[in-house]
């Protein structure tokens, strides 16, 4: 039986391009918010969750960020999605009709460049795909979406423009979340964890010091409010290798009495382009 795999969006979306290529031949389940995917893999409704936490243009996600603070899911798997923008609209409808464009706000910022260039007003959506087929629905003659390809083919939409997007070098990257950590298999793998530290001088550098000293490679590490006490934060941190490996487990060991809160979020599969 194929594993139900939840997702932000509507078809079409580029979190469904994600989850099918993780999962070839998953049944996918389309939910309207973030914290919806969530949801829905937390009560065991989809065996996995498939959400954005960073794009190589804008950066990271906020939202999701804030979310896998909250979760008791697990991270077992990540993917890199190639993100190639179209300007859609209803058939029949020129590029020169057009006043606004919906989107996602992250896509928005994407093509924030082409959006000025054509003096076009950005008005931001949940989803990509959702917009397309918003403007669908309604009609819209003077209004065009943001998406994928995918989506314009799935609404039997018009592609006014395509490759719009500021940079071309452009990724998102997705998180796979389960309920339990997955199994080792192979080498290469990236491990996720959050913490915050007390107030003090020099209490990110005493935790950051003991990943150098054990040669752990950090690839990114990201800073968000912690919404309880002002201008104090938890750190979002992923590092090379397993919470099976030695110096990891040191690591972990070492930074656990310098932090004030630490969640180990779990190791999974680097991906590769």
């Amino acid at each position: 039986m194929a594993a139900r795999v939840a997702f932000q969006g509507e078809r079409g979306a580029y979190g469904e391009m994600a989850a099918l290529q993780y999962f070839p031949g998953a049944t996918l389940v389309p939910c309207k918010s973030f914290a919806d995917v969530f949801e829905a893999a937390e009560k065991k409704k989809v065996a996995y969750a498939v959400i954005p936490v960073e794009n190589s243009i804008e950066g990271s996600v906020g939202e999701v960020y804030d979310l896998l603070l909250l979760t008791k899911l697990k991270a077992v798997g990540e993917v890199y999605q190639r993100v190639h923008h179209c300007l859609i609209a209803n058939k029949g409808a020129k590029i020169s009709q057009i006043k606004s464009v919906y989107s996602h706000p992250q896509a928005l910022g994407q093509c924030r460049g082409y959006l000025r260039k054509k003096k076009l007003e950005p008005l931001p959506a949940y989803d990509t795909a959702g917009a397309v087929k918003m403007i669908k629905e309604r009609g819209m003659r003077d209004s065009a979406a943001i998406a994928s390809r995918r989506a314009a083919e799935l609404y039997g939409m018009e592609i006014l423009a395509e490759g719009i997007e500021d940079r071309k070098n452009n990724f998102t990257r997705f998180l796979i979340m389960a309920p339990r950590a997955g199994d080792r298999s192979g080498r290469d793998y990236k491990t996720s964890i959050i913490f915050s530290v007390r107030h003090v001088p020099g209490a990110l550098f005493g935790i950051l010091v003991e990943f150098a000293l054990r040669r752990l490679n950090l690839t990114k590490i990201e800073s968000r409010p912690t919404k309880e006490t002002p201008w104090e934060y938890n750190f979002y941190v992923d590092f090379e290798g397993h919470l099976g490996d030695r110096a990891v487990k040191q690591a972990l060991a070492a930074i656990k009495p310098k932090t004030s809160y630490l969640k180990v979020l779990g190791s999974y599969k680097k991906a590769s382009f």
